[in-house]
């Protein structure tokens, strides 16, 4: 998620009573007791009793993995810069045409808002790299020929998008905001290689799409014909229109693409005085999920005329019931959707059994025959919580290119869980199950009415099992040699010290986020800021019991602490060095080689150098030992970084995020987005140009989002 997205997701909604970590410890053990040895009995015996066979095999850590290349020095250049040995090339960028018929993006905002149904879209993000056999079908070994599909999150500023900016008012351009809502969603286009391992977009290929916030859409699973997302547009429940600020996203085994709705609160308002025309139980889920009555969106896009395009994006009662207009529009966002990239005229579907929340992405654990579909999910806001997906059918490898079809079978019917992190090191997962642990209409605080009621409110049903809240779970990624799973926890700068009564946001630290620190920085005009609490961010990761990833408890520890390498070891606890610090860990992607891409998406160390990406050898939860992190919590870390298993291997242009990654299955492309390069700039004084300044420095173009393509000149495996 970008920090330039509009939605204030430091704002806390979770009202819940449920425990801290530093709470936790005091209930439960004594410190001693919790941290003896790094990690407790309970958490060892988890360890000690985790088998890989189910896991995908392969040995505890990504062994003989050895990294090949030089770190790339901190810097605040305007591009894209990489390793000696290595070269970049821009694959496609905002209002780049996928199709033939449509002029070339002219710098200048001229497109029209109906191109974009055939333009690249705006703010690229997660993405996956789908390898395409000769006879169009999903070939997980083909390297040299694939289709790309890569999310659009938000539209950005928007400086790029029309010719002189967003017009300002209380009530938006319609054509502006048309052109917007097609920017959104997700793009696939066909790519191929071109020269060595360098990969092109192929132009005009039956296979290029968009999918937009107009897109018709189908509800699957609990919540298909539920009254909750009954609207004007689908009177029965069955269908809904658009998927929007698709942040990360996941791939199946099968051969689809799982896109991921997170900040759609930035698009969707709800009128004041809407609390008259609700029930109570009504009031209880809109404020959960962020949207009082009188909350206008950011974007506005609902006061831009009266055509259903745009008065869809209102949640407000306005008609005699939910048939007759869209009070239930925020219900059918926040969700997890399927497309199949392989068939362009397919209908994407919201799997709703996987629930809804922020959706940063969905990551899948390796596929093993016989055993369940298992995905990983994080809520993106502070203080909200990490979920688990787990099919009630079985996997057979036979189901491959099985389209949409093996979508129903694997992702509408299965058990939603929410995890609850012990200071002890272990952890549970406890079941969003309704008619068990109280997820039933004797619920106080929200009395749910069936399983289409858990999903659709699943965080007030995590609130009710006592799930432990988290600090932005961001990306999540498996590691396919062991089955481990790692999700980034930002940053957090409203965090407070333990001793200390929060206010508004705050929080106290905790085992699973224990630091407590300041640091100043120096903005781009001179002037100085402090960030206190946690600005740099961490990586936690747990492992199944048994290697299961059905099972019902984990183990966890934090991977890395991010940091400034001059910070103060008790703030640099990972041990981090000019060639691997780095703050707020964003993006995340383990590779088939098991090889570990982390990328950034940060404000605290930005006056030192732009955002960029590190390439890493993990090893494995329970290889480090305790600590204790500035503030005085006691922790459990992984081992230290060290130059040999943590290197940064690229740095992006001005005032950019680096996010989405993936990498050919042969090792030697890899594929990344750079997000809102350049954007504390305005069209009147630009502050990057890129990609335009990748090949020439004194480029006066407007900078747009765009995906970037890495290889190696000597034509080796990247990163090795």
């Amino acid at each position: 998620m970008s920090e330039s997205n509009t939605y204030d997701d430091n704002e806390i909604v979770n009202s819940s009573t449920n425990m801290h970590m530093d709470e936790l410890i005091a209930v439960r053990l004594s410190r001693r007791q919790a941290l003896k040895g790094g990690v407790s009995v309970t958490a060892a015996a988890l360890l000690g009793g985790l088998s890989l066979s189910a896991c995908g095999g392969g040995s505890d850590d990504a062994s003989g993995l050895q990294l090949g290349f030089t770190a790339v020095a901190k810097n605040k250049n305007d591009l894209v810069t990489v390793p000696e040995g290595y070269q970049v090339s821009i694959l496609h960028a905002l209002g780049d045409p996928l199709q033939f018929g449509d002029e070339s993006w002219k710098d200048n905002g001229s497109e029209t808002a109906e191109s974009y149904n055939r333009r690249v879209g705006d703010g690229h993000d997660g993405m996956y790299f789908f390898g395409l056999a000769d006879d169009g079908k999903f070939d997980a070994k083909r390297s040299d020929r694939g289709l790309l599909a890569v999310n659009h999150e938000y539209v950005v500023g928007p400086y790029a998008l029309h010719p002189a900016g967003m017009t300002a008012g209380a009530a938006r351009v319609a054509s502006e905001v048309e052109k917007e809502i097609y920017a959104h969603g997700v793009s696939v286009a066909e790519v191929k290689r071109s020269t060595g391992n360098d990969m092109a977009m192929v132009r005009g290929s039956r296979f290029n799409r968009r999918v937009t916030s107009a897109t018709e859409m189908a509800f699957t699973g609990p919540v298909k014909g539920s009254a909750l997302v009954k609207t004007k547009f689908s009177v029965d429940g069955s269908k809904t229109r658009g998927t929007n600020n698709n942040c990360a996203n996941g791939y199946t085994p099968w051969g689809t693409y799982l896109t991921c709705e997170e900040n759609w609160l930035n698009v969707v308002a709800r009128a004041a005085g809407d609390n008259a025309q609700r029930s109570a139980k009504e009031i209880a889920g809109l404020n959960r999920y962020g949207l009082p009555e009188g909350r206008k969106s950011p974007y506005l896009w609902d006061t831009a005329g009266t055509d259903d395009l745009f008065a869809r994006w209102t949640s407000s009662v306005t008609g005699a019931d939910a048939t007759q207009d869209y009070r239930n529009t925020a219900n059918t966002f926040g969700w997890v959707v399927e497309i199949d990239p392989f068939n362009p005229s397919s209908t994407p579907a919201k799997r709703s059994a996987l629930g809804r929340f922020n959706h940063e992405g969905a990551w899948p654990a390796p596929a093993v025959a016989g055993q369940p579909i298992v995905v990983y999910q994080g809520d993106d806001a502070r203080n909200e919580y990490i979920y688990k997906f787990v099919s009630k059918a079985l996997w057979d490898p036979k189901d491959v290119n099985g389209g949409m079809a093996a979508g129903a079978k694997y992702l509408d019917e299965g058990t939603l869980y929410v995890a609850k992190f012990n200071a002890d090191g272990s952890g549970q997962w406890l079941e969003l199950t309704f008619g068990k642990n109280g997820l039933d209409g004797s619920n106080a605080a929200y009395a749910f009415a069936d399983q289409a009621d858990v999903v659709t409110h699943a965080r007030l049903a995590a609130d009710k099992l006592g799930a432990t809240k988290m600090d932005r779970p961001e990306w999540g990624a498996v590691n396919p040699l062991n089955g481990e799973a790692y999700m980034t926890l930002t940053n957090n700068s409203n965090r407070v010290a333990s001793t200390a009564t929060p206010t508004g946001s705050q929080l106290k630290p905790d085992a699973a986020n224990p630091r407590v620190y300041a640091d100043t920085y120096t903005n781009a005009d001179g002037t100085t800021r402090t960030n206190s609490g946690n600005p740099n961010g961490h990586i936690i990761r747990w492992r199944e019991a048994n290697g299961n990833g059905g099972a019902t408890r984990f183990a966890w520890d934090i991977y890395l602490f991010a940091a400034q390498s001059d910070a103060a070891a008790n703030v640099n606890l990972s041990g981090l060095t000019a060639v691997n610090d780095f703050s707020s860990p964003d993006g995340l992607y383990f590779d088939e080689r098991g090889l570990l891409w982390i990328q950034t998406d940060d404000g605290a160390y930005t006056d030192v150098t732009n955002c960029m990406m590190l390439a890493a050898v993990p090893g494995r939860v329970g290889d480090g030992g305790k600590a204790t992190a500035a503030g005085g919590t006691e922790t459990i870390k992984g081992t230290n970084a060290t130059p040999d298993t943590v290197r940064r291997f690229l740095v992006g242009p001005r005032e950019c995020e680096i996010t989405g990654v993936a990498v050919t299955p042969d090792g030697k492309t890899l594929f990344f987005n750079v997000q809102h390069p350049g954007e504390d700039g305005k069209l009147t004084a630009l502050t990057s140009h890129w990609p335009a300044s990748q090949t020439n420095p004194a480029a006066p173009q407007r900078p747009r989002s765009a995906t970037v393509v890495v290889t190696r000149k000597d034509g080796g495996p990247i990163g090795l």
